[in-house]
């Protein structure tokens, strides 16, 4: 059954060929379709389009149906063309007639609009709570090895002494620029398309503004053409935010995989994390931050993929768009298991405490020596020089009593003020008013 099918019968091969793989990723949507239709039907009933004796009925059946939804018992028929018809399909033979009306003051075109947009919202919910799982895990390993030193390099040349404190609180902080980027995405996601029909609006007295507060939304698109445009925008503006999380975690593994290794020796993996060789039994490989840091790099390059399929299309809406679901909708669940992974194994991880015993690494506290001399009233260039040359002489003796303190720097990690920046960008999203919206929205039916 298609929605708009009237005497023409579509050729199989077209039909196969323009549906694709909507079936099988508009189960995604359907718990959202179904929110999206209780919304909707909720305001027609309140401009005279649904009977009041109607709702009731349609809104209890729509509640089953996504009950279905949610557990995993909701299927597109063979022969039904997309969510939205299966739905539709499933009113009308539990209700008669009274399921045809849902349509009314809506197309296709701003139904699937609002499927996205809901269920990219609790996508985006989800990446933000395995993302602040990670910081925190990251922070937690922060203090516990915030005294324990480390090489840092510039041009993979030992440089400077670090520490594992400051090396895993970097990696909280650039998701604390992560999150503040995905907060950015679901601001523009959070608005609703729901009532810009085919994106030119409709000649039905739809309030727009019922259905944005029924269904937790902070405004609507207001503009019915914007709306419609928006789509492949919002997905590619929500893709540069999954890219950067997925930036940050990728550059951590390619460092776990790094230290882990025994020319580094820094961190040790847990062995349970590790995998082993067929061929080579002392082997423990870690194989899980690799794919990790292949499947992050994939979504790197989702935004490339997004904009290459949406940057030459005109206002209006094009089937182009359909294409856009089969790499969008999946990379939610690829970050979020990449980023519970990653947490599982830092949380399990454990540093080397003896790595400035080994004599390879002394050069690093020759700047702690220069600025010892400089402090002590001694040119800055003449003390560099002189270490130079007591290098070069081999008289170069480290003195490795490190104590940084300002802002930032090896005893003064800061990680407390960092935590707050994380917590003030978290708690914007407002995840616990949305979530309150789609609840009462699920039992509307009760109060009628």
């Amino acid at each position: 059954m298609k929605l708009w099918q009237k005497s023409t019968i579509v050729a199989e091969e077209i039909d196969r060929f323009t549906v694709g793989r909507d079936r099988e990723l508009d189960l995604y949507l359907a718990p959202y379709d179904v929110l999206g239709s209780m919304a909707h039907i909720i305001m027609l009933e309140s401009i005279g389009l649904i009977g009041h004796e109607e709702l009731p009925q349609l809104l209890e059946a729509l509640r089953k149906i996504y009950d279905d939804a949610v557990a995993g018992r909701f299927t597109i028929e063979e022969g039904i063309e997309d969510v939205h018809s299966q739905v539709e399909l499933l009113l009308t033979q539990r209700l008669g007639d009274m399921g045809k009306k849902i349509h009314s003051g809506r197309s296709r075109n701003d139904q699937v609009l609002v499927d996205l947009k809901l269920s990219t919202r609790n996508a985006i919910r989800r990446v933000a709570e395995s993302t602040l799982r990670l910081f925190n895990a990251l922070q937690a390993q922060s203090e516990r090895y915030k005294d324990v030193l480390m090489p840092g390099y510039t041009h993979l040349q030992v440089a400077m002494p670090s520490s594992f404190g400051l090396w895993l609180g970097a990696y909280a902080e650039s998701l604390t620029d992560d999150m503040l980027l995905l907060e950015a995405a679901y601001r523009m996601t959070n608005r609703n398309p729901l009532g810009s029909a085919a994106g030119y609006g409709s000649s039905f007295p739809l309030d727009r503004e019922m259905t944005t507060r029924l269904l937790g939304f902070d405004s609507p698109d207001y503009n019915v053409v914007y709306a419609q445009m928006g789509r492949g925008k919002n997905e590619r503006n929500v893709a540069f935010a999954l890219a950067g999380i997925a930036g940050t975690v990728a550059k951590l593994a390619y460092d776990a995989c790094l230290y882990n290794s025994q020319n580094f020796a820094f961190i040790r993996l847990p062995d349970e994390c590790t995998t082993g060789s067929s061929i080579m039994p002392h082997k423990k490989n870690p194989d899980v931050f690799e794919l990790i840091r292949a499947r992050c790099n994939k979504l790197q390059a989702l935004p490339s993929q997004v904009v290459m399929m949406t940057n030459n299309l005109p206002s209006g809406y094009f089937r182009d768009l359909q294409e856009v679901k089969e790499v969008f909708l999946p990379a939610f669940d690829a970050l979020i298991e990449c980023l519970d992974m990653t947490t599982y194994i830092i949380q399990r991880m454990t540093v080397n405490e003896h790595i400035t015993e080994d004599s390879r690494y002394d050069l690093m506290f020759s700047v702690e020596e220069v600025n010892r001399l400089a402090a002590q009233g001694m040119p800055f260039r003449d003390a560099y020089k002189k270490v130079g040359l007591d290098i070069e002489a081999g008289k170069f003796r480290p003195n490795k009593s490190i104590h940084h303190t300002h802002v930032g720097s090896i005893s003064n990690l800061c990680n407390a003020q960092v935590a707050e920046l994380m917590q003030s960008i978290y708690h914007r999203f407002g995840f616990e008013q949305v979530a309150a919206a789609e609840e009462a929205l699920l039992k509307y039916h009760e109060t009628l």
